[in-house]
């Protein structure tokens, strides 16, 4: 297992516990692909840090409680991929959660896509 691999996504998975959005575009290349799981089930994606920004700071608006417990890191040599779950309060107060993965290129020491995927 690559050191800087691992230490990168933990400081990504950090990041987005923090909801901390300038932390985890930092660690993303400025063409980066980010697809999303919803709508099922197909998937958004999203080209570019901009668009990529843009996503992350209404997903945080939308589920201030959103928190990612991350299961494994399987990587390779310019892929890993991470089971997790993902819990949130919804706007009327229900606490939810989803499993998934992500799969995770990177390109010149950061992560160049994202693709996530949802069981059910």
């Amino acid at each position: 297992m690559s050191a800087w691999q691992t230490e990168l996504l933990e400081n990504f998975n950090i990041a987005f516990n923090l909801h901390d959005v300038d932390g985890m575009m930092a660690l993303m290349t400025e063409d980066c692909i980010f697809e999303n799981t919803d709508p099922p089930p197909a998937e958004t994606k999203y080209h570019g840090v901009f668009a990529v920004r843009e996503f992350w700071e209404q997903f945080f608006r939308a589920s201030p409680q959103a928190h990612i417990e991350v299961e494994e890191t399987f990587v390779g040599a310019d892929w890993a991929s991470q089971p997790w779950t993902c819990r949130w309060v919804d706007e009327r107060g229900n606490a939810g959660h989803v499993r998934g993965v992500d799969v995770f290129r990177f390109r010149e020491g950061k992560i160049a896509e994202k693709l996530s995927y949802v069981k059910g």
